[in-house]
């Protein structure tokens, strides 16, 4: 004879959970964003003037990333507290962005990489510890 487990009678349901979306469908189907890839390390800012009647006609996944953007903050740690794959946050960004709701500051590129002289120099030191 076989009992039931007390609780729900399907594990995977979790009632906590919510409803649960594929990717695809957050992003309307788009795998790329309007807007060139963001780097991880690039940090997004709301704008100032995000007021809440724009934010209300946004889909819950862009109001979330709003509020969590509004102190700056990088496309890496965003996809992180919004658990969703970096690719759906680009795409994601990249609507705010286009409609102007967001700023995204991209790190500096290396503008002048070191003379080879100056790199052997720092293996040799290296090598000599």
């Amino acid at each position: 004879m076989r009992t039931e487990p007390p609780g729900p009678q399907h594990e995977w349901l979790d009632a906590a959970a919510g409803p649960v979306m594929r990717p695809y469908t957050l992003t309307g189907g788009r795998v790329r964003s309007a807007v060139d890839n963001f780097n991880l390390v690039a940090f997004v800012l709301a704008g100032s003037d995000v007021d809440a009647a724009s934010q209300s006609r946004l889909p819950p996944e862009h109001r979330r990333l709003v509020a969590l953007a509004h102190r700056p903050v990088s496309v890496a740690e965003l996809a992180a507290e919004l658990d969703l794959a970096v690719g759906v946050v680009r795409v994601l960004l990249g609507d705010l962005l286009t409609q102007g709701l967001i700023a995204v500051h991209e790190p500096p590129t290396a503008g002048i990489l070191p003379d080879d002289d100056i790199l052997k120099a720092v293996v040799s030191g290296l090598r000599a510890l």
